[in-house]
């Protein structure tokens, strides 16, 4: 091995250390991974994406080894990008660590200091309340924050429908009850419907009236008290699980769904829905 590169055993063996290692020298200009070396904050974001669902998926399998796994694979996004940050000399890790901690402490004087906040709700609004703060203060003189700011625009859509719906509930711009929810969600229905029946089809409009049903359909979630990122997965493994029993006896008559017609396919799904 040519000098100046690293070895296992030359590694740091704290798993942390070592992690943060491994990271700097697959980025190191002279002996690193080309790979690892090209890669940029904006490139690398999608990854740390995918593996923060990864992680969301082996809890819902209730999966610890793969949780394990993806745990790491997660860390692993935030030192990559702390890394690429220290090379740019903007932060690093550990400013990363104690930034984090430092919030954490601050929101939850409850636990650190001596305020008394007895419910999970209560401590809900006590955290909604600081993060407001806190938002105002980095605006530091700069024109007033809005309700709606901050709401990542990369977060997937029907969860920040969720968050906007949240913030905007927050000053009072919300209905009292789940009743006039339901009749906005048959409203924009309506005018989908109108819309599929008006002859030529717009898809510019028919892309809008659809958000809008989807829209009302979150804050319909949001009502009853239901995330709607969990349950259109619950939703989307119940689909799954019932399309591969249509999948399995028709391959037992030595088919395929292609082969068979909707009807057939309609009666094995009822099936499916007998045996769940």
């Amino acid at each position: 091995m040519s000098s100046g590169r690293p070895t296992p055993d030359s590694l740091p063996k704290e798993p942390l250390e070592r992690l943060r290692a491994v990271m700097a020298w697959l980025r190191d200009r002279q002996h690193g991974c080309p790979w690892d070396i090209d890669q940029t904050f904006r490139t690398i974001a999608p990854y740390t994406i995918e593996e923060a669902y990864e992680v969301a998926d082996a809890i819902e399998r209730d999966d610890m080894p793969a949780l394990k796994e993806e745990l790491g694979d997660l860390l692993l996004q935030v030192v990559y990008h702390a890394q690429m940050a220290s090379e740019a000399k903007a932060f690093g890790f550990d400013d990363v660590a104690a930034a984090i901690a430092d919030k954490m402490v601050d929101r939850h004087p409850h636990v650190f200091g001596d305020l008394d906040i007895a419910t999970a709700d209560a401590q809900t609004i006590s955290w909604e309340a600081r993060k407001a703060v806190e938002r105002a203060a980095k605006q530091d003189g700069k024109a007033p924050t809005g309700t709606l700011d901050g709401v990542a625009r990369a977060l997937p859509a029907l969860m920040r429908a969720e968050k906007i719906q949240k913030r905007a509930a927050r000053v009072g711009f919300d209905w009292a009850a789940t009743g006039p929810v339901i009749d906005k969600i048959e409203e924009e229905l309506g005018e989908l419907r109108a819309e599929l029946e008006a002859g030529k089809v717009d898809q510019d409009r028919l892309t809008d009236e659809l958000g809008d049903v989807l829209f009302a359909v979150a804050n319909l979630a949001r009502h009853c008290k239901v995330d709607p990122e969990v349950a259109l997965r619950a939703t989307n493994d119940k689909f799954e699980k019932r399309f591969r029993h249509i999948e399995k006896r028709l391959g037992e008559q030595g088919r395929k769904p292609a082969d068979a017609t909707l009807e057939e396919m309609e009666a094995l799904w009822q099936e499916a829905k007998t045996k769940a």
